[in-house]
């Protein structure tokens, strides 16, 4: 059986950024506020669509495996923001990539997305079904936020990240994988104004969040997965050299630190750059940590994260040999013509009329 590891990583990072001293001339709240609760100083938005960012991660995953987008078996995009939702994003992303012989398909299990999108590249890997494969978390959350709703309108932020995962015959790649979900939390966590359920409705579209039931979950069953993805790996949580946590709140990456008894220098955090993206979050913070020389060849990483459903999942990864991509692209968004406020305030408009 072949195993399946990622030899491939990029992002796309929209340039337009909001500050939460900038957010606070249009929400109720302040920097202090949002930095105490959350860890996030600032949260980039999107002025291009999804599949737009997700394409451009994609281009620079591929470069940095060599692969050429011909190769691709199968596009996987994790997202909630998909541009619509016929067809799937997926299916532009593989069109813009050129990707003319890969399957595609989009998955939505919230901030869980990417790891769920790895799991289905390692089954179809493992299976002989595919060679290679793209694994994308693409999020344009701030098309969801009402400003008037300080909670959750200052947690969310947009990008993209992308990995290539290929098969090998080498003792590397994926050594385990959990995963979970409990429909029972859906409340607790969802978006109104989306979905058949609303056609007919005046419901607005927003994201609803209960904050202190979603925060004590995903320390649970983040801690949980950790524990149990290290186990079935056969290593010891000493011999753990990263791990890679969604980036949802730095409070409960901090829980979860402390669960796990891991010392703060092998959890990478970036929350506070980018917000909440969602799927986006691990391959975005796994294409930085590469860039900063924070994982080594051989190292073993977790990837572990916890999102709407409630859905839950937790990787173990043993790296290969190569940290450095093997090219790269001179390729970029277009020139955004707003800031990122006048951006959030237009999409605002929605949420008045």
């Amino acid at each position: 059986m072949k195993n399946a590891t990622i030899t491939g990583w990029g992002r796309c990072i929209p340039q337009p950024f909001v500050t939460n001293a900038e957010l606070a001339t249009v929400v109720d709240t302040s920097d202090e506020w949002i930095t105490t609760r959350s860890g996030i100083k600032e949260r980039h938005v999107a002025h291009v669509q999804n599949s737009d960012m997700a394409t451009l991660a994609a281009k620079r995953a591929l470069a940095a495996a060599g692969v050429d987008a011909t190769d691709l078996d199968y596009v996987v995009v994790a997202t909630c923001t998909p541009d619509r939702q016929i067809p799937s994003t997926a299916c532009y992303v593989q069109i813009k990539l050129g990707a003319v012989n890969a399957a595609a398909s989009d998955i939505n299990a919230g901030c869980t997305g990417f790891i769920y999108g790895l799991s289905v590249a390692h089954g179809l890997i493992a299976t002989g079904t595919a060679k290679t494969v793209l694994v994308i978390g693409s999020e344009r959350l701030t098309s969801y936020l009402n400003l008037d709703v300080r909670e959750t309108a200052v947690l969310f932020g947009d990008g993209a990240g992308a990995v290539v995962v290929e098969a090998t015959d080498d003792p590397v790649g994926v050594m385990s994988m959990v995963l979970g979900a409990d429909g029972g939390g859906a409340p607790a966590l969802t978006a109104t104004g989306l979905g058949t359920e609303f056609i007919g409705s005046d419901a607005a579209l927003a994201i609803i969040m209960d904050g202190s039931e979603v925060f004590k979950n995903a320390v649970v069953k983040m801690g949980e997965c950790t524990i149990e993805a290290t186990e079935k790996a056969g290593w010891t949580a000493e011999e753990i050299d990263l791990v890679v946590p969604h980036q949802a709140n730095v409070r409960i990456i901090d829980a979860v630190r402390r669960r796990i008894r891991a010392d703060e220098d092998k959890v990478y955090i970036n929350i506070h750059k980018y917000g909440n993206t969602s799927a986006a979050t691990i391959p975005i913070a796994l294409s930085e940590a590469l860039d900063e020389g924070r994982v080594a060849p051989g190292g073993k990483l977790i990837f572990v994260a916890f999102g709407a459903g409630f859905t839950w999942g937790g990787v173990a990864i043993k790296w290969g040999n190569r940290i450095t991509p093997i090219s790269t692209i001179d390729d970029e968004l277009p020139e955004p013509d707003m800031t990122g406020l006048e951006i959030m305030r237009s999409r605002h408009l929605v949420f008045q009329t």
